[in-house]
């Protein structure tokens, strides 16, 4: 196809479909799975500060911070440092769906997906349900 890159079929790569899919739903799709994402969330963090073109991460924690400080005000959660700000933030108030997504499944944070599993043959899915010993 035009997408393909001529050099891995010199690899002997060959084009490859996933069996497997995982949608983020957002909206009205079908959630079918909730993946426990917690021993990822200081990752996630990170990469939601690097990611400034999109969702209130950033510097919005240490925005915050400022704007607070010049009020006369703080917020212990914001810490005393900009990437503390940042950080605190993001977690706390960014993600914070990940985190209800979670305790709604008793976990302390998830995401969830509409997934779709690979197709089963119906041949196999035949033998498996009727096939008896010699």
């Amino acid at each position: 196809m035009h997408w393909d890159y001529p050099e891995h079929f010199k690899l002997g790569l060959k084009p490859y479909a996933p069996k497997e899919r995982y949608y983020f739903s957002r909206g009205p799709q079908l959630v079918n799975r909730i993946v426990d994402i917690s021993d990822f969330m200081d990752q996630k963090v990170v990469v939601n500060i690097a990611n400034v073109t999109q969702g209130p991460s950033g510097n919005t924690g240490s925005l915050l911070r400022k704007r607070l400080a010049a009020q006369g005000k703080r917020l212990p959660l914001l810490g005393n440092d900009d990437e503390t700000a940042n950080k605190q933030y993001t977690k706390q108030f960014a993600l914070s769906r990940d985190r209800a997504h979670g305790q709604a499944h008793g976990l302390a944070y998830a995401e969830p997906y509409h997934y779709i599993g690979p197709d089963e043959s119906d041949v196999e899915s035949y033998i498996s349900q009727n096939a008896v010993p010699l």
